[in-house]
């Protein structure tokens, strides 16, 4: 009879580590690149929120890397028992301060500024509005609270998608997503799912210095960087002086912008934006 428990035991042990690692792996929708050519008539329109990704399974938050998020108890309280999806967003132009504060392992003050923005509802089997409306039924009676359902426009043409871009600019936004009405939610790369700016930008690895000439003498003047593929580049417009004396650490990943690509591959017109920290924190953990 003990053996038996401890055969159970372990298999309940064993079932648990598998479930811990399905949890910790969530299958979020991600986007394409709008093709200007599109007629965008239908689609629904939204800011696209420059925060974390969170993914809300009911009981815990997870990032799109599949870290588990330190959440303040109130926040868990607030939040439903059925899964969401949305950003972790602490307004336009505060990317640094939203990924100080997630990243904590014990939540802190800064969660008081933090909102989650929800753009959906992966656990509900119907189209993309009646998700949108499930979400707004949920939150009937709870306003003021830390979830904000995020405000879905729809298209009537590509100048108003123009326009709804160009307005998402002006106020320090980073640019539009659209859905296609009446969609599905599907993990992975989805065509019913897009982001349209009026840049390209880009992850690559941070894989040394060149030295800075002129008015940069003593620090750094540009970053060695490392596409995907292989290709290397340097970067260096839109680093401040306190990135030069201070650059991002070798092996951390810096997302840049961009106007598209050379024949050989390369960035045209590659510009600084910021590190990724939430990126370089998986990368670092799986070479470990």
């Amino acid at each position: 009879m003990n053996r038996m428990f401890r055969a159970l035991s372990a298999l309940v042990l064993v079932l648990g580590v598998i479930w811990e690692a399905a949890a910790v792996e969530p299958a979020l929708m991600l986007a394409t690149k709008w093709d200007e050519t599109a007629d965008p008539t239908g689609w629904w329109m939204s800011e696209k929120y420059d925060g974390i990704r969170g993914y809300w399974d009911g009981a815990r938050m997870w990032t799109r890397q599949g870290e588990v998020i330190a959440i303040p108890e109130a926040w868990r309280t607030a939040l439903p028992a059925f899964p969401l999806d949305g950003e972790l967003w602490a307004g336009r132009g505060k990317f640094e301060h939203t990924a100080s504060v997630v990243r904590d392992a014990v939540p802190g003050e800064g969660w008081a500024a933090l909102r989650y923005m929800v753009f959906d509802a992966p656990g509900i089997a119907a189209p993309f509005e009646a998700r949108m409306e499930a979400i707004d039924r949920w939150l009937a009676g709870r306003a003021g609270g830390p979830v904000v359902r995020v405000a879905q426009t729809r298209c009537n043409g590509r100048d108003h998608l123009r326009d709804f871009l160009r307005q998402v600019e002006r106020q320090g936004g980073e640019g539009v997503m659209l859905r296609a009405a009446g969609s599905p939610y599907a993990g992975g790369r989805s065509d019913h799912l897009r982001k349209y700016k009026s840049f390209e930008d880009t992850e690559a690895v941070v894989r040394g210095y060149n030295p800075g000439q002129g008015k940069y003498a003593g620090l750094v003047g540009s970053l060695q960087m490392e596409l995907p593929d292989g290709t290397r580049f340097a970067l260096g417009s839109g680093l401040s002086d306190a990135e030069r004396r201070r650059p991002p650490p070798v092996g951390s990943v810096v997302t840049f912008k961009h106007q598209g690509w050379t024949a050989q591959g390369k960035p045209r017109f590659p510009v600084f934006w910021r590190v990724r920290e939430e990126a370089t924190a998986a990368t670092q953990s799986i070479h470990k």
